[in-house]
């Protein structure tokens, strides 16, 4: 009688083992690459030596010495250079959010404005996608910049509607004087936030019990606005404002948004809604027909069927391109050198001039496009993962 034995099990340290050849292919691959970068670097520190080139980051330490035309954080020229880019930065930053979020806004808006009954609007729409995505994104930003500078009156004879004024200085707007019940009003409205995020979490539990929709929209809103007004009260209330007036020359007082913002922001926005209207489109076509047919079966109107049953699965299709886009919309906002607007290019192409630290200035910006872009990357993947369709 013969009996069988089980083949004889493979070390985990063996070459036969495929889960350390792969640790053994990884490691090589890894050294291959982190040695092409010491040989890149040390050739180029050489070189730089030979040459009587100066290196390092220390400069970022000394006086910049320069003004910087638009300061969402205090600086004056004797701070350091470190302190510019910060600036830049901020500036970037400004720019890329606000238009990510006006994007995600009109965008959508246009996209499924694509789906209307209504013939002229998904004309509009339509106009608008093929209008704005065929033509370069660095010649809108001198459209709107032309049209800012000059087509709107003089700073002198602004166009004025209530306290605010635009004119070609940009747009001037009252300004809330900075007291301790609006630390208090942000905190409650971060409070209601909160509440708003329990109430969308439980509407959601009762519409997948039930069928019962609860506002999703008002109540909300209801909750924001209701938590902002209590911090606000129980800090004091102020209401104190600094108001533009108009001037012999210019505006005076107030806040003010500089048309350089104005012209990288509007530029764009209209420019990126212009894909992501594309893609909201697509993502929305993906959804089967016969789910928009069993909703009208159901009595659904076509806004909450939209609402409801087509953009949730639209998208698992809709999110992964959207974060090119919004990727595209930040590395796009350092054309706005072109028209003087301050970003990190602008304040890194002034310290390079000067310092002569072309290396380490384009790491530099090379650094806030990588972080920026990784950043948003991350949280696009972590909400789509989070908007995936889960099966039962």
């Amino acid at each position: 009688m013969s009996t069988t034995h089980a083949p004889p099990k493979k070390s985990q340290w063996s070459w036969r083992s495929q889960a350390f050849r792969g640790l053994v292919y990884q490691g090589v691959a890894v050294s291959v690459i982190v040695s092409l970068v010491w040989l890149l670097a040390s050739n180029t520190m050489s070189n730089m030596a030979a040459r009587g080139i100066q290196s390092g980051f220390d400069f970022l330490t000394q006086t910049a010495g320069f003004d910087i035309g638009e300061t969402p954080i205090p600086y004056d020229s004797g701070q350091g250079y470190w302190r510019a880019f910060l600036v830049g930065l901020a500036n970037t930053l400004r720019v890329a959010v606000v238009g990510i979020v006006l994007t995600t806004i009109l965008g959508t808006m246009i996209g499924v404005g694509r789906f209307s009954r209504n013939a002229l609007v998904r004309g509009i729409c339509m106009v608008y996608v093929e209008f704005f995505r065929n033509i370069p994104v660095l010649l809108q930003l001198f459209m709107w910049y032309i049209f800012l500078t000059q087509l709107l009156p003089d700073s002198w004879e602004p166009w004025q509607i209530g306290n605010f004024f635009l004119s070609k200085g940009g747009v001037s707007f009252p300004a809330p004087l900075w007291a301790f019940g609006h630390l208090t009003g942000f905190i409650g409205f971060m409070a209601g936030m909160v509440g708003v995020v329990m109430y969308r979490r439980r509407a959601q539990k009762l519409f997948e019990a039930t069928g019962q929709l609860s506002s999703s929209f008002w109540i909300p809103i209801g909750m924001l606005c209701t938590g902002a007004i209590i911090g606000w009260f129980v800090g004091g209330a102020p209401s104190d404002f600094n108001t533009p007036v108009k001037g012999d020359f210019a505006i005076e007082h107030g806040a003010a948004v500089t048309p350089e913002f104005l012209t990288v922001l509007l530029g764009l926005t209209m420019y990126t809604a212009a894909f992501v209207a594309e893609v909201v489109r697509a993502g929305i076509q993906s959804v089967p027909d016969g789910q928009s047919e069993a909703a009208s079966a159901l009595g659904l109107s076509k806004g909450h069927t939209m609402k409801l049953i087509m953009l949730p699965q639209a998208l698992r299709v809709i999110i992964p391109p959207m974060t090119n886009q919004f990727l595209n919309l930040t590395k796009n906002s350092s054309l706005a050198v072109a028209i003087g607007y301050p970003d990190i290019v602008s304040v890194t192409n002034t310290a390079l001039n000067q310092t002569g630290r072309a290396v380490e200035c384009i790491a530099i910006v090379m650094m806030v496009y990588l972080s920026t872009s990784l950043a948003t990357s991350m949280f696009m993947n972590w909400y789509n993962k989070r908007s995936e369709i889960k099966e039962r």
